[in-house]
């Protein structure tokens, strides 16, 4: 196996058989996504039930809370897809378009994510765009950092509800009363620790980040805006190209993340495992995936 750091973000693995990693393996590569924060593996060929058992060594696999982004066969599986699968629709189209942290919206948050293109467009069209989190806590300015410091935010996906045929006549107020009662959203510190290693990381995203609790609005509002123009500086953006045989793995603890955009027409497909790692998300936070299905 080697692991090999990227010049900003991230390390490339190559030279590793995912289908025989041995518990030694699994804890190298643990160790080497919570150091480098995002792996890129190349030469990757696995199907879909080796993916599920490749998975399944780094920790829980995650059912998502929504059974229509399942997998038909594998619902540890969440399919974004725009290819129609044995003639049917599979999965959901057009996800992860805005910059955000995976399950930020629930108490336990995704601490790992493996995603692995299945159908890439041509011409390089379709990644993963990465902002280092713990990087852009240690460059924050000092007005912003002061402001943030000791806060929690509010953290909500409603506005992300992909509407479903059985949605049709629903009112936009009725959804959002449906999908909050499934995910009403919750509080997480603007600034959290890291369980495994020294470091602290902005946890917001402008994504799922809808306010500073217990500010004023007007106040919290303007400091979200500016904040998140901070992070989303095009110097702070990383990208991770998809190309057939690749994927990554990272930690949601430390950077946030967003798919690229896509040509109008163009097929693509990918699939992702959450993982819960049997770490807390931060300290406090309870050991996650114990109640996985």
């Amino acid at each position: 196996m080697k692991i090999a750091a990227r010049p900003n973000l991230g390390a490339d693995v190559t030279d590793v058989d995912l289908h025989r990693l041995s518990p030694t393996d699994v804890a190298r590569l643990k160790e080497a996504v919570y150091d480098h924060k995002l792996l890129v593996f190349h030469g990757v060929d696995l199907d879909d039930a080796d993916y599920v058992a490749m998975a399944r060594k780094f920790g829980v696999p995650q059912r998502y809370f929504q059974s229509h982004y399942h997998h038909p066969r594998h619902p540890e599986i969440f399919v974004s897809n725009n290819v129609p699968m044995d003639g049917a629709k599979v999965g959901v189209a057009g996800t992860g378009r805005m910059w955000h942290s995976d399950y930020q919206f629930f108490p336990e948050p995704l601490p790992l994510t493996f995603v692995m293109p299945k159908i890439v467009p041509s011409g390089g069209a379709r990644g993963t765009l990465f902002v280092d989190m713990v990087a852009a806590l240690r460059d924050l300015p000092p007005h912003l950092r002061e402001a943030i410091a000791g806060t929690r935010c509010f953290q909500d996906a409603v506005y992300y509800y992909k509407v479903q045929p059985h949605d049709v006549d629903k009112g936009i107020a009725e959804l959002m009363e449906e999908f909050h009662r499934e995910a009403p959203g919750c509080l997480h510190p603007t600034i959290i620790d890291h369980p495994l290693r020294e470091r602290q990381a902005v946890y917001v995203s402008s994504g799922f980040t809808l306010r500073i609790d217990g500010m004023p609005h007007e106040r919290s509002q303007a400091l979200l805006r500016e904040l998140f123009a901070f992070l989303e500086q095009p110097e702070r953006v990383h990208q991770a190209t998809w190309a057939p045989g690749v994927l990554m793995l990272w930690d949601n603890r430390q950077v946030m993340h967003r798919a690229t955009g896509q040509l109008h027409g163009q097929p693509s497909r990918s699939y992702r495992i959450g993982v819960y790692d049997g770490t807390p998300f931060y300290p406090g936070l309870p050991v996650t995936g114990e109640k996985q299905p």
